[in-house]
């Protein structure tokens, strides 16, 4: 009979240690080790499926390998098809983390009815069947070749992926499947890393393509060692308030396209619906200008957008004086503040700043800049700034408007909402032929051209 022993793994790269250590020697992580049982006097190493093919390499001279481009899968979903950077590659295995509730069962649920002409192995191991089928018939997509299946032994669902044969395969959740190559309960570090090391190779040895559903913990990252995010091709991040309808899509890590895609959805009675131009959703439909308000055309990845920026500049109550963001760095807010008040002469040193981006949105692109701040002083003047102008430009800390990169794109996009005006850097202007843009594209040099031209 196996001997029950304790032993400790760091929860960031999965090292092992006899005891609880402060400090992780494999990857530096400080207080990441936790406590598990694990069954001595047996083999603990995974078990070898009988039906994988045998794995026989050997070494090819980098010039021999063909570089033929393998034909991606369609997910049915543009958004989706986006993030993964352009569809489905055949044997890959792709992570999709979020907190509960946010939608990410119904998600892949609703893509897998979706296709038609692909049988889908829907493994769930946290519903039952009947839960399922409640939420298929609220999607109201009917698919014979969707397959059902409630199970958590991973040699059992290895077994019914080599008898259905599907195209793709659905886990929902990593957290719930067990390994009997490890004696520990299910969702701990052990089985969480044997049970993701199982289905990326069954993924790669059939070249079936599976989505695995995670957790996340309390601080947004993926429950479980760091290592499951090494382990899959690509992670994605389900976001969005639950108190909203709006939903993002964003990619982690990409193995097969871009790393900073975006995609966004609305959530409705009847499942999730693509938001294939979401400028308008962001931008808010108002019958007057409003001061402390500016759009910004900024970038998620390749995908341009029009966004707005919110400020709202008040005499502060206390001593203190408080800066407040939302969907933006508070630093670079407190940046931009001591910018306007040396380089611009503007005193807002004592005064309460408070920013939002519109949406939920949470945006790092620097070309923001400018339009943080115009809203802080169309805030601090109570002068509105017309809703058809739109911003596109880096602030430097002497008072510089700096240049962008894909300045075109960001033109483009405010071209095609209507917008009357865009403002950029002027030396993102040399070489640049404004004439087959209806916008007037208006360039500027310091801080103190901005307050002159609005």
């Amino acid at each position: 009979m196996a001997k029950i022993k304790t032993v400790f793994y760091c929860k960031e790269c999965g090292n092992e240690s006899p005891k609880w250590i402060g400090h992780c020697p494999g990857c530096g992580a400080w207080n990441s080790y936790v406590e598990e049982s694990v069954a001595v006097g047996k083999d603990n190493k995974s078990a070898k499926n009988s039906f994988l093919p045998e794995m026989k390499s050997k070494p090819v001279p980098v010039l021999e390998i063909s570089a033929a481009k393998e034909a991606r899968i369609d997910m049915g979903c543009e958004e989706l098809n986006r993030v993964l950077g352009g569809g489905l590659v055949p044997g890959s295995l792709i992570l999709l983390g979020g907190e509960p509730g946010i939608g990410k069962s119904t998600l892949l649920l609703q893509v897998a009815l979706s296709l038609k002409d692909k049988k889908i192995l829907y493994v769930s191991g946290e519903e039952s069947a009947q839960q399922i089928k409640m939420r298929a018939e609220r999607i109201g997509v009917r698919n014979e070749s969707c397959l059902i299946l409630t199970e958590t032994n991973t040699t059992d669902i290895t077994k019914h992926i080599e008898e259905t044969k599907p195209d793709i395969v659905v886990i929902d959740s990593i957290q719930t499947l067990e390994s009997s190559a490890v004696d520990s309960t299910a969702g701990s570090i052990s089985q969480i890393r044997e049970t993701a090391a199982e289905m990326n190779k069954v993924a790669k040895s059939l070249h079936i393509p599976t989505f695995l559903i995670g957790h996340i913990t309390k601080d947004g990252s993926i429950a479980g060692p760091k290592i499951l995010e090494h382990i899959v091709d690509t992670v994605i991040q389900f976001e969005g308030d639950r108190h909203y309808g709006f939903r993002v899509l964003r990619t982690i890590k990409n193995r097969f396209g871009s790393s900073s895609e975006l995609g966004i959805f609305e959530m409705n009675a009847n499942g999730l619906r693509e938001v294939s131009n979401p400028s308008e959703i962001l931008l808010s439909q108002r019958d007057e200008n409003v001061s402390g308000i500016s759009i910004a055309a900024t970038l998620e990845g390749l995908r341009p957008m029009m966004i707005e920026t919110q400020a709202l500049v008040s005499t502060a109550a206390y001593g203190t004086p408080q800066r407040s963001c939302t969907g933006f760095d508070t630093r670079r807010l407190n940046m931009l503040l001591a910018v306007l008040e040396k380089r611009a002469g503007f005193r807002l040193s004592t005064k309460d700043v408070f920013l939002n981006i519109a949406g939920g949105l949470r945006v790092d692109d620097p070309a923001i800049d400018l339009a943080v701040v115009a809203a802080i002083l169309s805030s601090n003047e109570d002068v509105e700034i017309s809703n058809r102008y739109a911003f596109a430009a880096e602030v430097g800390l002497s008072g510089e408007i700096r240049s962008v990169n894909r300045i075109e794109a960001r033109i483009a996009e405010a071209d095609k909402l209507g917008m009357e005006k865009i403002f950029v850097s002027k030396y993102n202007c040399r070489g640049l032929d404004t004439s087959k843009y209806s916008v007037e594209v208006v360039p500027l040099a310091t801080i103190g051209e901005l307050v002159k031209s609005l």
